[in-house]
C-alpha cells in the first residue's frame, strides 16, 4: 500500500497514468450526478423527445470525468507529498469541471424531464432571490477568487490535507463556487440579469479568466510556503524542493486558468450563435404564418339585380380599410429588414 515521505515512489511518467486511489465520497457524488442526467436523458427519448448527445458527453466525459481522475488519479495520490499535483486537482475542480457540467446543461434537462409541477418548483428556486445573489456575475466572480485565495492562504489547506471530511469539503466548495459562475453562463437567461447578453457574457468571462490567474500568481511568487509545515513534515528523498514545487503548482495554477478561459469563451459564442440562430427560425417561421396571403371569399352578386349588385359593391367596399403603406416600408430594425427581404424574394 502506499503511503506517505519517503516510502512513496517517484512520480514518474508513468506513475502518473498508473497510480490510482478509490474516493468513495468522490465516486458516490459521481453516480449519483450521472445517474440522475441518464434517468432523465431516457425519460425524454420514453416521450420521443430529443436530447443533445455532445451535451450528453460533456457532462459525462468533461464534467464528471474530470472529478473522477481529479480526486482518484495521481493527483490524488501524490497531493499529500507535492505540492504542485493537489494544486492541479483544485485549479481542475474549480474551473475545469464546472465547465464540462455546464456544458451538459443539466438545468434545461431537468426542467424538461420532470412533472410541470416539479418544474415550477424548481424554476421558483432557481428565480430565488438567494440564488440570483450568488449567480450575480460580480459575486460569483468573488467568491471564486476568494474561495482559492482563502484555502492557500489560511490553515484551510494544511487542515484538509490531515483530514478527510475537511479535505471533501474543499473539494465541494471548490465545485460549487466553479458551478456559481460558469453554470449561468452556458445556460438560461433565468440565472442572470436582464442586461446580461451574450456580448457582455463573453466580455465577463474575459476578465472573469483574469481573475482567475491571480491565484497562481500569488502562488508562485509567494515567499511564504502554502502548508510549508505539513509538507515539510512529510520529507522526499526525490522531486523538487519545496519552494521550487510551490513555483510549479503557483505555474501550472496560472497555466491551467488561462488555458481553460479560452474554451470557456468559445463556448459562450457557441452559445450566443445558436440562440441567434434559433431567434432568427422561429422569426422566419412566424414571419411565413403571417404573410400567406389569405385568400378572402367575395359575395356572390349572380342573379342579384344591377342595384342590388352595386349596393353589394359599394358595402364590399365600405368594408375594405383604406390601403396605408406596409409598416415594414416605412420603419427601421432588424425585423423590418427581414420582412423587405421576405417581400423581395418573393416578388411581392
Amino acid at each position: 500500500m502506499i503511503t506517505l515521505g519517503a516510502d512513496l515512489p517517484e512520480l514518474t511518467g508513468a506513475r502518473f497514468f498508473g497510480a490510482w486511489e478509490l474516493d468513495p465520497f468522490a465516486l458516490l457524488f459521481v453516480l449519483v450526478l450521472g445517474g440522475l442526467y441518464v434517468a432523465a436523458v431516457l425519460r425524454l427519448r420514453r416521450r420521443g423527445e430529443h436530447w443533445s448527445l455532445p451535451r450528453t458527453a460533456a457532462f459525462i466525459l468533461l464534467g464528471l470525468g474530470m472529478i473522477v481522475f481529479s480526486t482518484m488519479s495521481a493527483l490524488s495520490v501524490y497531493s499529500r507529498v507535492l505540492f504542485w499535483p493537489a494544486a492541479v486537482q483544485n485549479i481542475l475542480l474549480d474551473l475545469l469541471a464546472p465547465l464540462g457540467l455546464a456544458l451538459g446543461d443539466p438545468l434545461t434537462l431537468a426542467r424538461r424531464a420532470l412533472s410541470e409541477r416539479a418544474g415550477e418548483r424548481l424554476d421558483a428556486a432557481m428565480g430565488s432571490r438567494v440564488v440570483r445573489l450568488l449567480t450575480f456575475p460580480l459575486v460569483s466572480t468573488t467568491a471564486v477568487l476568494a474561495s482559492e485565495l482563502s484555502i492557500y492562504f489560511t490553515p484551510y489547506f494544511r487542515t484538509a490535507l490531515a483530514h478527510e471530511g475537511v479535505r471533501q469539503l474543499m473539494h465541494l466548495q471548490l465545485l460549487f463556487t466553479g458551478a456559481l459562475f460558469v453554470l449561468p453562463m452556458l445556460t438560461g437567461q433565468e440565472l442572470l440579469p436582464r442586461w446580461c447578453t451574450h456580448p457582455v457574457r463573453a466580455a465577463l468571462v474575459f476578465i472573469d479568466g483574469l481573475f482567475d490567474s491571480v491565484p497562481g500568481i500569488v502562488v508562485m511568487l509567494s515567499g511564504t510556503l502554502v502548508a510549508g509545515h505539513w509538507y515539510a513534515a512529510h520529507p522526499r528523498n526525490w522531486g523538487p524542493t519545496l519552494q521550487r514545487d510551490q513555483q510549479i503548482g503557483g505555474g501550472l495554477m496560472l497555466a491551467l486558468a488561462e488555458l481553460v478561459g479560452l474554451p470557456f469563451l468559445i463556448a459562450v459564442f457557441v452559445e450566443w450563435w445558436r440562440t441567434e440562430r434559433a431567434k432568427t427560425a422561429e422569426l422566419d417561421a412566424r414571419l411565413d404564418r403571417e404573410l400567406v396571403p389569405a385568400a378572402a371569399p367575395r359575395p356572390a352578386t349572380a342573379g342579384m339585380s344591377p342595384a342590388a349588385g352595386a349596393a353589394s359593391a359599394a358595402a364590399e367596399a365600405a368594408a375594405t380599410p383604406e390601403m396605408v403603406r406596409p409598416w415594414w416600408e416605412t420603419e427601421d430594425g432588424e425585423v423590418a429588414d427581414r420582412v423587405r427581404r421576405y417581400h423581395q424574394r418573393h416578388g411581392g
